[in-house]
């Protein structure tokens, strides 16, 4: 009889809810055991679980590896998908596997590179990838001089923290004064330059941002899987073009992004993006974990979370490619169950609805999560 196998999720985002059920919706029908944790009593992850705890805060990146690995002890975990503190775990891998548990997650050397985003772009390029033209900002004076060469060339200047992922700290710089502009609707990321400058110059310590041309739609995510012989099992493109959402195999995304994965070693699941700069795409990020949309190839026919689960404890899946490319699609938000207000130590399967991505005539939708969708 073929045991069941305990995954662990640590401190993710609501939309892995949908991986939690591809990973028991699998096609080999093997029984799955979902562990997850969470700082967030009301993270839905924790909801969707078989078992679930809440984290301690506070912990250093020393003291979260080892609460890890007792957690990986103590629950039988034979697959763990860290995100919180990934570098610091993967520098650990060899004390994970002594306890029986397989990380899905890249090496320390990968996930060291992708960190900072300047030297992941000064990587990236050595090896033939196109990049935006880019600079790393710390200081008042030195925006002022790039936002003015950029303006210069014709571009819109945009800034983001240099490490960081979701698109926290993003924002678009206007030359246009505040006003009720900003007031009467949405919020949005356009800042006005003469703010930003008063931020920085009243800061008691300096930021560390990049700074580069706003980027131009559409915005294509190739999810890749690679093997631990750096060889890519998987990727495709999914696009984002205001609401439309899509899927591609245009060589124009995934050669570059096959380049990242195998010369860097971007081992099991990870989550590559271009936009254009003018007529060419360039890449914009590298995620070395899965990303929140990854679910949605499932409307190409795929499972890919059970297949890096596979990858992960040595059933190499081989080389996949979509029976079919899905529809276009868009996504809107929708309800998960949640834990009562006292969170348990273990709780029975809480029933839930089917919210996954359904084609619908004219496209396909897809419940997520009201904290927003993520790449």
């Amino acid at each position: 009889m073929i045991s069941r196998v305990r995954v662990w999720l640590n401190r993710t985002y609501a939309e892995n809810v949908f991986f939690m059920d591809q990973l028991r919706r699998n096609p080999g029908d093997r029984a799955v055991e979902i562990h997850a944790t969470h700082g967030d009593p009301d993270s839905p992850v924790l909801a969707a679980a078989d078992t679930a705890e809440l984290e301690p805060e506070g912990l250093s990146p020393a003291a979260y590896v080892e609460y890890a690995l007792t957690q990986c002890e103590r629950r039988g975990i034979d697959v763990f998908v860290p995100r919180l503190h990934q570098a610091a775990i993967v520098a650990h891998r060899a004390e994970f596997e002594a306890a029986g548990t397989a990380l899905l997650a890249p090496p320390p050397e990968a996930v060291a590179v992708f960190h900072d985003k300047v030297i992941a772009y000064e990587a990236v390029q050595a090896i033939g990838v196109p990049v935006p033209p880019w600079w790393r900002v710390r200081s008042a004076d030195e925006l002022v001089a790039v936002v003015d060469e950029l303006e210069a060339r014709g571009y819109r200047a945009c800034f983001k923290p240099a490490s960081g992922a979701g698109g926290v700290g993003f924002r678009v710089i206007t030359r246009a004064p505040f006003s009720l502009t900003q007031l009467s609707g949405f919020p949005s990321p356009y800042v006005p330059l003469g703010l930003v400058l008063d931020a920085l110059r009243e800061a008691e310590e300096p930021v560390d941002w990049l700074v580069m041309p706003r980027l131009e739609q559409p915005e294509v995510s190739v999810d890749c899987l690679t093997g631990t012989d750096n060889r890519i099992r998987l990727a495709v493109g999914r696009t984002k073009n205001g609401r439309r959402r899509g899927f591609t195999l245009h060589e124009q995304w995934l050669e570059p992004a096959r380049r990242i994965a195998e010369g860097f070693g971007l081992h099991h699941l990870s989550n590559i993006q271009f936009r254009m700069l003018g007529e060419r795409p360039v890449l914009m990020d590298v995620n070395t974990r899965p990303a929140g949309g990854l679910h949605q190839l499932s409307l190409c026919g795929l499972n890919v979370p059970w297949a890096a689960v596979r990858l992960a404890l040595g059933e190499d899946p081989g080389e996949m490619t979509p029976p079919f490319l899905g529809q276009d699609y868009t996504v809107v938000s929708g309800p998960r169950p949640l834990l009562p207000v006292t969170l348990p130590q273990q709780h029975a399967d809480v029933p839930t609805a089917a919210l996954g991505a359904v084609p619908a005539p004219a496209r396909s939708v897809e419940a997520r999560t009201a904290t927003g969708a993520r790449t």
